[in-house]
């Protein structure tokens, strides 16, 4: 007769190879030239030719618009299928044996790459679920105090804000990002809403803004609100990725993150982040008794995780790190950089990012000078995908009228980037068509 106990462990013994060889898939085929040095590191045509080589990206339209997500790099592609079909197979004997270490590791690879201890980090399906948790459960708020955010930040977390009027009895305070956001204009901004609501007590921050691209000196801002007793809570779904930062460096203690935007994992994934010792000032979602009180994971009770998507973090993670997070973060702002630079002055053309030092990352909007409605935008974005194949989005909800955003990609070229300056030159006006 068959011992099932032996069978037992030949199969766990299958399962665990199975689990180890989707990351070395993506090992295996990776294979980009050395990283450029110096004053070559955005520009490197060789480089960023191999790099463009493990994206597959339709010819038919040039995309523009790659800030609602990042498409995996192919070796992450590969990995998500490898483990899509091995927990097809497996099914729940994988989930329930040998999925909770494989998430584990990935935790422990994750904080390594953002500089922080695998405690403070709890994986979410994206940044909108982890910064809803943060701002619906942050636990601080007495009824008369104010909670302050911007018409740059996401809908989404405007809502939330806003909705904790009725769940903690606050008022919220909405204000407007000045034009031009200079950086100078972006601080005293902020001190001045400190200033001028002594209630306030929670700040909403987006790092990146997905309506224009302007980068907000988190650091700087933070401090201000600290030194009010006001606690900051960073939206970081667009930043890390786009530029190179380790979570320490914004000085606060609450960010939600993206991780299939900028760092390329499969949809569906992201992440919150509490330092240690404030993790109590977050409560359990919905009273999640599955982890221990003190334990950030408390903090999120999302359902079950598309194991494939996790499994594939790695991977992405790895790609990010050879790629180089300071190389990825000087392409991308090459490349806003050459088209913003062209376009700059073109009649009636508004550029809503500065191009001061550390105010733009790779996403930059425009809009036409009087051409504020979402009527205005839509036929301008029509204009560009039909006439001259290029693909951007419209953007609202900035105070002063609706844009256009322009979001490149690292398989984005200078060619693209080009032939978006020829196509607002006659739409300007400023060459004939």
């Amino acid at each position: 007769m068959t011992d099932i106990r032996l069978d037992r462990r030949a199969m766990l013994a299958g399962l665990a190879t199975a689990a180890v060889a989707v990351p070395a898939l993506a090992q295996a085929t990776r294979t980009l030239p050395p990283l450029p040095t110096g004053g070559a590191l955005a520009t490197d045509a060789g480089y960023w030719s191999a790099v463009r080589n493990l994206y597959s990206v339709s010819p038919d339209i040039i995309n523009l618009e790659n800030g609602y997500w990042g498409i995996m790099a192919e070796p992450v592609r590969r990995t998500f299928i490898a483990a899509t079909d091995m927990v097809n197979r497996e099914n729940s004997v994988y989930a329930r044996t040998s999925f909770g270490k494989d998430m584990e590791a990935a935790r422990i690879k994750l904080a390594a790459a953002v500089g922080a201890d695998p405690a403070e980090i709890a994986f979410t399906r994206g940044a909108t679920e982890a910064l809803q948790l943060l701002i619906s459960n942050y636990n601080r708020l007495k009824p008369g105090d104010q909670v302050l955010y911007a018409d740059l930040d996401y809908d989404s977390m405007q809502y939330a804000m806003a909705w904790l009027k009725d769940r903690r009895g606050v008022e919220a305070v909405k204000f407007a990002i000045p034009e031009p956001a200079t950086r100078a204009a972006v601080l005293a901004t902020y001190e001045k809403i400190l200033a001028d609501n002594p209630r306030a007590r929670l700040l909403l921050l987006t790092h990146v803004s997905h309506r224009t691209g302007l980068v907000i000196p988190v650091a700087e801002i933070s401090a201000m609100a600290k030194a009010r007793g006001v606690d900051v809570i960073v939206d970081a779904a667009h930043s890390w990725g786009q530029i190179d930062f380790k979570v320490g460096d914004l000085g606060v203690d609450f960010v939600g993150f993206n991780l299939h935007k900028w760092i390329g994992a499969p949809l569906g994934l992201g992440f919150l982040w509490i330092r240690k010792d404030r993790i109590a000032d977050i409560d359990r979602a919905f009273g999640d008794e599955d982890w221990p009180a003190a334990d950030i994971r408390a903090r999120v009770h999302t359902g079950t995780f598309n194991f494939a998507t996790l499994l594939s973090l790695p991977a992405a993670l790895d790609l990010h790190a050879e790629i180089g997070p300071a190389a990825k973060a000087a392409r991308l702002r090459h490349l806003r950089d050459r088209w913003v630079s062209q376009a700059r002055g073109f009649r009636d053309l508004e550029i809503l990012t500065p191009d001061e030092p550390g105010m733009a990352a790779g996403i930059t909007s425009f809009r036409l000078a009087g051409k504020t409605s979402a009527a205005d935008n839509t036929a301008i974005v029509t204009t560009l995908r039909e006439r001259f194949g290029l693909f951007t989005v419209r953007r609202g909800g900035v105070a002063k009228g609706q844009c256009i955003r322009v979001s490149p990609a690292l398989f984005t070229t200078e060619q693209d980037v080009d032939r978006l300056v020829e196509a607002l030159a006659v739409i300007t006006g400023t060459k004939a068509g």
